[in-house]
């Protein structure tokens, strides 16, 4: 089992910015992909960012440039420092893993862009 735990969210302005944190617990060796997804309510997830052990990544095109996902191995955490932010960014932001074919999410925390 793997256990996923987000932190970070809030409100903010257009224009601010807010770092998400996700930590992982419990049998993560192995676990090779993280993601950041996001949901508006009535609206499927979208993949926000991945990242590999290796350091790559990849981004939606809404949020390349303005949002940066990174991951320090050490701590079982990814980030995901987000600027720039627009009301278009409000949504419930997810930590997301697989292993082993199953897949792993957080509970989400709530990031609300607005004046």
């Amino acid at each position: 089992q793997v256990q996923l735990v987000e932190s970070g969210g809030g409100l903010v302005q257009p224009g601010g910015s807010l770092r998400l944190s996700c930590a992982a617990s419990g049998s993560i060796s192995g676990i090779a992909v993280m993601s950041w997804y996001r949901r508006v309510p009535g609206n499927q997830r979208e993949l926000v960012a991945v990242i590999t052990t290796a350091g790559l990544t990849n981004y939606a095109d809404s949020v390349k440039g303005r949002f940066t996902i990174s991951r320090d191995n050490a701590k079982n955490t990814v980030y995901l420092q987000m600027n720039s932010l627009k009301p278009e960014d409000t949504a419930v932001y997810y930590c997301y893993t697989y292993k082993l074919g199953t897949a792993y999410w957080g509970q989400g925390t709530q990031v609300t862009v607005s004046s």
